[in-house]
C-alpha cells in the first residue's frame, strides 16, 4: 500500500462525527466518477433505522421476510440525501469493497428479505443513495459511505435509549407516542424533522422505523429540509405514530417474523 493511500485511509478512519466539518468537493474530484453538478445541490439527509420485529408486517408477501438469527437490534435502512436519487450508475460496487466492514454490516445492516442477500441490499442503497452522498468528501467512496453509516448507527444508539427508559419489546405492553419521543430525545434530539413511524397491525399502532434528519455535515437537524422534497418511502403503510393512540413495540420473532405476536 502506498504512503499516500495509507495516509488517506488513516484520515478516514480517525474522522469522528464530533468534528462536524466535512466539505463538499467538486464533482470532478470525486474518485474520477462523473456526477452532474445538479446532483450535488442537496443539503439534507435522513438516517433511517428500522425495527426488525415489525418490519415484516408491512410486506405484501409476508413469506418473503426473514430475520437472521443474530439480529436482536435496530438495523439500518439507509442514509438518504434528499432531493437526489441514483446520481451515478457508472459507479459500481463489489462485495470485496466492503470486506473489512462485512461483520459490522451483517449485524447492523442486514437484509430482511429472502429474495435479497445483504450485499444486494447494500448495492441497491449505494446506487440509489450512496452515489449521491458521494458529493461530500467524507463519503466519496463506497467504503467511506458505509463507514459513515456505521458510525452514525453507533452514535444514534436507540436500542439503549429505549431500554434505559424502560421501553422494552412486548406483545402486550403499550406506550404513549410522546413517551417514546422523550426516551429517544437524548440520542436523536427533539427536532421537528425527526419521524417516529408506526404501522397499523390489526388495530394496533406498532413502532417500526425512526428517521433522523441530518445536515450535510452530519449535524442533527437540517434547516433546508423543507426545500428538499421527500425521501423514498418503502411503503405507504408506514406513517407517523399518532399522538392519541398507544404504541406497541413488538418483539423480534425469528421463527415467525411476519406474525411476532400471533
Amino acid at each position: 500500500m502506498s504512503g499516500l493511500l495509507m495516509v488517506a485511509l488513516l484520515t478516514v478512519l480517525t474522522l469522528t462525527l464530533e468534528s462536524d466539518h466535512w466539505t463538499v468537493g467538486p464533482p470532478e474530484k470525486i474518485q474520477n466518477h462523473s456526477i452532474s453538478p445538479r446532483f450535488c445541490t442537496w443539503q439534507c439527509l435522513k438516517l433511517t433505522l428500522q425495527w426488525p420485529g415489525s418490519f415484516c408486517l408491512g410486506l405484501k408477501n409476508s413469506s418473503q421476510c426473514r430475520i437472521p438469527p443474530n439480529i436482536q437490534n435496530w438495523t439500518i435502512h439507509g442514509l438518504w440525501p434528499l432531493k437526489a436519487h441514483t446520481c451515478c450508475r457508472c459507479w459500481p460496487i463489489f462485495h470485496s469493497d466492503l470486506k473489512e466492514l462485512d461483520p459490522e454490516l451483517s449485524q447492523l445492516w442486514p437484509s430482511l428479505l429472502k429474495t435479497h442477500s445483504s450485499f444486494l441490499f447494500w448495492k441497491d442503497e449505494w446506487i440509489k443513495h450512496g452515489s449521491c452522498a458521494a458529493c461530500v468528501e467524507g463519503m466519496n467512496s463506497t467504503l467511506r459511505y458505509f463507514q459513515i453509516c456505521l458510525k452514525l448507527r453507533e452514535r444514534f444508539d436507540i436500542d439503549r435509549a429505549l431500554e434505559d427508559a424502560g421501553i422494552k419489546p412486548s406483545c402486550n405492553q403499550s406506550y404513549q407516542s410522546d413517551e417514546v419521543k422523550r426516551a429517544l430525545a437524548p440520542v436523536i434530539g427533539d427536532d421537528p424533522g425527526v419521524q417516529i413511524q408506526c404501522i397499523n397491525e390489526k388495530g394496533r399502532e406498532v413502532l417500526v422505523q425512526v428517521k433522523i434528519p441530518l445536515s450535510q455535515n452530519l449535524t442533527l437537524g437540517c434547516l433546508h429540509e423543507e426545500d428538499q422534497g421527500t425521501e423514498p418511502q418503502p411503503t405507504q403503510l408506514w406513517h407517523p405514530c399518532p399522538h392519541d393512540s398507544p404504541v406497541f413495540y413488538f418483539p423480534i420473532n425469528h421463527d415467525r417474523p411476519h406474525q411476532p405476536c400471533d
